[in-house]
């Protein structure tokens, strides 16, 4: 039972941070269609990233490791692959992602929205995110399949 309940917890924090990030696209779009907006949506965006998705990231890592070595063991290969593409994600979204929305915030505030230097911020931004999603579903694709590596 304690270990459905761990399980059902790690779910949860999955659906949190994958959802929250999932959102981004769609509050993107929306800036598009109401650039007046943008800088609003980008703050959204910003406090999503901070205070939803990446503490539901770090707390994935926490149930995940504790039912690895609780119910498998942490050197089964999946959980391994699992592993090192969630420090790859963890690394391109430190590393570039976060800055990257900084970053656009703050051209946008100091250029505005039809600008070269906004455009290419966002389009970087934008094309980051979409990157982060491969090692996401590869993270997904070992949890559910569990595939004998």
């Amino acid at each position: 039972m304690a270990f459905s309940l761990l399980k059902l917890l790690h779910i949860l924090f999955a659906i949190t941070a994958v959802g929250s990030n999932i959102t981004y696209g769609v509050w993107q779009g929306l800036a598009a269609n109401s650039p007046e907006h943008e800088a609003l949506d980008l703050r959204g965006i910003k406090f999503l990233d901070d205070r939803v998705a990446n503490p539901a990231y770090g707390l994935l890592l926490v149930t995940g490791l504790i039912m690895a070595f609780w119910h498998w063991s942490i050197t089964t290969h999946w959980i391994v692959a699992a592993i090192v593409l969630y420090v790859v994600l963890i690394g391109v979204a430190v590393a570039f992602y976060s800055p990257a929305l900084t970053e656009q915030a703050r051209v946008l505030d100091r250029d505005g929205h039809d600008s070269a230097a906004y455009r290419a911020v966002n389009r970087r931004a934008t094309v980051i995110g979409i990157g982060l999603f491969l090692p996401v579903l590869g993270i997904l694709f070992m949890m559910v399949v569990n595939p004998a590596l």
